[in-house]
């Protein structure tokens, strides 16, 4: 089972707001999902971002792998990835 860090889509249309979920790769992107592990709100200015460090830390070292958006978004919060 591959384990993915990534966006869940939420909010009305042209107003996106994102779970940031673990959820297996083979599920939809707005589908069933393991954990939620924190939110990214573009829309509010300044962009709103807040992610559970422990949580992320833990998934990160049992394996599960990051989308290239969801890694930016982690070093933009400053959480290391190891």
């Amino acid at each position: 089972m591959a384990v993915k860090i990534r966006l869940k889509r939420m909010g009305a249309k042209k107003a996106p707001f994102y779970r940031v979920v673990v959820a297996d790769s083979r599920y939809p992107r707005d589908g069933r999902f393991i954990e939620e592990v924190g939110y990214f709100n573009p829309c509010s200015e300044p962009n709103e971002l807040n992610l559970n460090q422990e949580s992320i830390q833990k998934w990160l070292k049992t394996g599960a792998k990051p989308t290239e958006t969801v890694k930016a978004l982690i070093k933009k919060s400053g959480i290391e990835m190891k």
